[in-house]
């Protein structure tokens, strides 16, 4: 799994980023997203940010990439424990 995280000041910049972010995985808070890894995925994300993101940031900005293997523990609380469980919606 990969955890990506950014601080990116221009709002514009930061919206397109969290859309292109969100075609490879879901929104776990504002700035962070949870995307299932592979190496293909990853090298696509780092080349995407490097090649076009990484020209238009400004000194403050960045970005980090966590890659978490499966023994990586997590404790969930709150709404975040939903995310282990199957959850069905019947309208």
């Amino acid at each position: 799994m990969l955890i990506i995280t950014y601080d990116i000041s221009n709002t514009k910049l930061r919206t397109k980023f969290s859309k292109y972010l969100a075609k490879f995985g879901f929104r776990l808070q504002y700035s962070v997203f949870q995307i299932r890894n592979s190496e293909r995925i990853l090298k696509t994300i780092i080349l995407e940010i490097t090649g076009n993101f990484g020209k238009r940031f400004e000194e403050t900005d960045s970005v980090i990439i966590f890659e978490l293997s499966k023994q990586c523990k997590r404790h969930l609380f709150g709404y975040a424990k939903n995310e282990d469980s199957d959850l069905m919606i019947i309208d």
